[in-house]
């Protein structure tokens, strides 16, 4: 069973920055994708950014030129560096490991992210 554990979560001010880390217990080379997704209570989950095995990487509109998503081969770990934070990005953030070959997603805990005004 793949283990997947987000951290970097935490209580922000508008404006300011944080950056989220999920790292898998097995290599993310065996991905094909990894993702953050986020939630903000009473809505769905959505996608906020993904990466794939070979680097591409797609957003959200409302976060792009916000944030980046960049993962550490080495130490099967993905990144998402987020700046210019607004009260909306508020939501519990989930990171995402999908194996297409295998046709199973592993999801991590979650992490808050609180933005205040």
């Amino acid at each position: 069973q793949v283990q997947v554990v987000e951290s970097g979560g935490g209580l922000v001010q508008a404006g300011g920055s944080l950056r989220l880390s999920c790292t898998t217990s097995g290599s993310i080379f065996s991905f094909n994708a990894m993702g953050w997704y986020r939630q903000a209570p009473g809505k769905q989950r959505k996608l906020v950014a993904a990466i794939t095995s070979g680097g591409s990487t797609n957003y959200a509109d409302s976060v792009k030129g916000r944030f980046t998503i960049s993962k550490d081969n080495a130490k099967n770990t993905v990144y998402l560096q987020m700046h210019s934070l607004k009260p909306e990005d508020t939501a519990v953030y989930y990171c995402n490991a999908n194996d297409r070959v295998l046709g199973l997603d592993y999801w991590g805990q979650g992490t808050q992210v609180t933005v205040s005004s």
